[in-house]
């Protein structure tokens, strides 16, 4: 097990089952988590500051952040508006830049930012264009933070989760999970708590020297031919 005792991480979007799992994987391992709730916290592109200066404040240090917390409408790509577009490209995007601007005022030598992007940001599925171009700009945007933030020791990684279980997947979605588990080498729907692994393994000081990178989880699924 990795022991981040002492460790102080901010997790935003915790109201949902992946920022929720990644919180609770963090208390696993000893890490006092600061829980950003998700929307009705406020627009993080304008509270970044507040949320991270409060998560110190209390605690009187930062070693590490999630940038979990963003939207996925579905809306075809000749249908969609531009309210729409700029709606998922601010909360997925813009919101985590600048969380993690603030966050870097905060963090020490051997901090992490991490974000939580999708196989969707170089797989993209239908109705989803705003979605996937904003989580490919989140991977973007680490490898660039990653290349402006290493020399103050600060590391900038990604973890691109695919399909996740909730409650209600398997009757809402049927044909979709069956082709998943079809797809997938290791068959099953990932949990929450898999993309908690990942973002402590990253966290950690097991993963100091890993930065500008994107940690795809997800059983295999983009492994499988397409042809």
């Amino acid at each position: 097990m990795i022991d981040l005792s002492g460790k102080v991480v901010l997790v935003t979007g915790t109201a949902g089952a992946i920022g929720n799992g990644i919180a609770l994987r963090f208390a696993d391992a000893g890490a006092r988590v600061v829980r950003h709730r998700g929307l009705e916290d406020g627009d993080l592109r304008t509270s970044a500051r507040r949320v991270v200066d409060d998560a110190f404040a209390r605690h009187g240090r930062l070693d590490a952040v999630v940038n979990n917390a963003g939207i996925q409408p579905v809306e075809p790509l000749p249908d969609m508006t531009s309210a729409q577009w700029q709606s998922v490209v601010d909360a997925n995007l813009t919101a985590p830049f600048a969380v993690t601007q603030a966050a870097v005022a905060h963090l020490p030598a051997g901090g992490s930012v991490t974000h939580i992007a999708s196989i969707e940001g170089t797989h993209p599925a239908p109705g989803h264009a705003h979605y996937a171009v904003s989580k490919a700009g989140l991977i973007m945007h680490a490898r660039a933070a990653a290349l402006e933030y290493g020399a103050r020791g600060i590391r900038v990684n990604t973890v691109s989760p695919g399909l996740i279980a909730r409650p209600d997947v398997e009757q809402s979605w049927p044909e979709g999970v069956a082709r998943w588990r079809a797809a997938a080498p290791l068959t099953r729907l990932g949990t929450p708590e898999d993309i908690g692994n990942a973002c402590v393994f990253l966290a950690s000081d097991l993963a100091t020297w890993i930065t500008g990178h994107d940690l795809v989880v997800d059983g295999g699924v983009t492994a499988h031919p397409t042809w």
